[in-house]
């Protein structure tokens, strides 16, 4: 743009549609401000603006919250004998709904000599984003003409507000429903968790496109149903010529990082990049986030390398994904390298390096860091970064400064940072502190006894067997029962979930006799179980 307006600048007389050319440009590259501030040396020079300037100059004074010069523009076109243009005013329409002056569009609108579909579709849609439904549905219910566009905007507003019966009942009445009419309330479905509808809706559809199965797929993934999301897409890519897109791929490899299904994974990283998404920001970012939760922090870090374009969420991941993996120094590292390319760090930048020093034994060095944080990029410590530093200092030892920094924060300590300190304490065989800890989390989670396990491994590692049995029956009067730990395994593309003493799977004896052989094997090289573990065995 700064080429051709340099060139427009050397035109001795330029005609009207090379000043909307211009318009035009600097709209397209998002340079709104320069719409405005241009618009205003052609008033100067007493050039009259045509129909297809204002709608342009409008939307740039929306778009860079230039509202007074909106208004001056509006009275410019009034004079310039275009107050009954329906483009002009649909795009005042727009202009004062995007700054909240929802009296003042529908002035405009009632104003309007001519309004088109669009004209009733954008005062209908301000009404939606002012969340007043009531006058939304007043409006619809008079327009003379509906489009589908304008039968999707209202079915959306309902959605947006939760009202999913709602919006059903109106999409049931729809005329003439297009795909996109489908996926608006398929979305809506899997935004509001209903994600039995969305599976019936889906079902239902007459046709379907990629933002159909993504709909579906990204339904279940909001939702948590991770075996779903892989399910959906093996049936997408057997069953449809429909091709993924970016969105699904992120999705995909997102469900794959919770379960761990790393070999599916794999798979969908080559797939991505056979398929055009190599250098995909969404699709790179997922990726280093799948390979970082699945242990491959080496794979996480070659994607992260081979990426050309990095954005902020990347060099979280990927510094976070190392501070987990106990990668302290290159994390380091990469945060430097991070403010080296003008990245700005936020909260979740600072939450990986704080990690990475807790994994490092750097007590100074993380309170050097939780410091520049407030210093110098002026953010709020979260209860996520006193517990990163409460962290920091128990598994350093320093427990007395643990409990200290814990008093002199500013909000309550929640069960995690109490955790933590129980943790620390077994390592440092601090009793007396567990004891202070194990009462908080009572009071904050009464209905975790996985607190109660952790107590008896620290009264149990000291011998006090009393304490132990006391615990246990303490921990059996709360009525509550610990959680069983679940394992997740990659079997044949396939991701098998099963607890201790599971029997649920079709195959239980073939396991159960490879599991005895594998116990065998490891006894004979002389490995025996810690019996002395409490919270093991038949409660994981």
């Amino acid at each position: 743009m700064a080429y051709a307006r340099k060139v427009f600048d050397e035109i001795p007389d330029p005609n009207i549609a090379l000043w909307n050319a211009m318009f035009r440009g600097y709209a397209r590259n998002e340079s709104y401000r320069e719409v405005v501030v241009l618009f205003s040396y052609m008033k100067s020079l007493d050039i009259l603006p045509n129909c297809f300037t204002f709608p342009i100059v409008l939307k740039s004074c929306g778009k860079s919250n230039a509202y007074v010069e909106g208004q001056e523009v509006q009275c410019v076109a009034i004079k310039s004998g275009f107050r009954a243009n329906p483009f002009v005013g649909t795009a005042l329409i727009d202009m004062y709904v995007s700054g909240g002056a929802i009296g003042a569009a529908y002035k405009v609108f009632g104003e309007m000599v001519e309004r088109n579909v669009v004209a009733w579709t954008s005062m209908i849609s301000g009404y939606i984003l002012s969340r007043d439904m009531v006058s939304a549905r007043r409006l619809f219910d008079l327009a003379p003409e509906r489009d589908v566009v304008l039968w999707n905007t209202m079915v959306s507003g309902y959605i947006e507000l939760g009202d999913m019966v709602a919006a059903w009942k109106l999409f049931d009445e729809m005329p003439n429903r297009d795909v996109m009419s489908w996926n608006t309330v398929l979305n809506g479905y899997a935004n509001n968790g209903d994600v039995e509808a969305c599976e019936r809706l889906f079902e239902e559809m007459p046709e379907k496109n990629v933002f159909s199965w993504n709909g579906l797929i990204g339904g279940y993934a909001r939702n948590g149903h991770f075996f779903e999301v892989m399910e959906t897409f093996k049936r997408m890519l057997n069953e449809d010529n429909v091709l993924p897109n970016d969105a699904t791929l992120v999705n995909v490899v997102s469900a794959c990082a919770r379960l761990g299904a790393l070999d599916l994974g794999k798979w969908v990283h080559a797939y991505a990049e056979s398929n055009g998404y190599k250098g995909n920001l969404y699709v790179g970012n997922a990726l280093i986030d799948m390979y970082a939760k699945c242990g491959i922090i080496e794979s996480a870090v070659e994607v992260f390398r081979s990426m050309g374009t990095k954005d902020l969420i990347t060099w979280n991941t990927i510094i976070n994904g190392l501070a987990t993996h106990g990668c302290g120094s290159d994390a380091l590292n990469l945060f430097c390298q991070m403010k080296k390319a003008g990245e700005t760090p936020d909260g979740i930048t600072f939450i990986g390096i704080l990690c990475a020093c807790t994994h490092m034994g750097l007590v100074e060095d993380g309170f050097s860091y939780f410091q520049s944080m407030v210093d110098d990029y002026s953010i709020v410590p979260q209860i996520e970064h006193y517990g990163c530093m409460v962290d920091l200092l128990a598994r350093a030892g320093l427990l007395d400064q643990a409990v200290e920094f814990v008093r002199k924060m500013p909000m309550e300590a929640d069960a995690i940072i109490w955790a933590a300190l129980l943790g620390s304490c077994r390592i440092y065989k601090n009793v007396e502190l567990a004891e202070l800890a194990l009462e908080r989390l009572i009071k904050l989670e009464p209905k975790n006894p996985a607190y109660f396990v952790m107590l008896s491994n620290i009264y149990g590692d000291l011998g006090r067997w009393k304490d132990v049995a006391r615990l246990k029956v303490a921990m059996r009067d709360t009525g509550f029962k610990k959680f069983p730990g679940c394992s997740l395994i990659e079997v044949n593309d396939s991701v098998v979930e099963f607890y201790s003493l599971d029997e649920r799977h079709p195959e239980t004896q073939e396991i159960y006799r490879a599991l005895r052989g594998l116990t065998k094997l490891l006894r004979s090289f002389g490995y025996l179980p810690d019996l002395m573990e409490l919270g093991q065995g038949s409660q994981r």
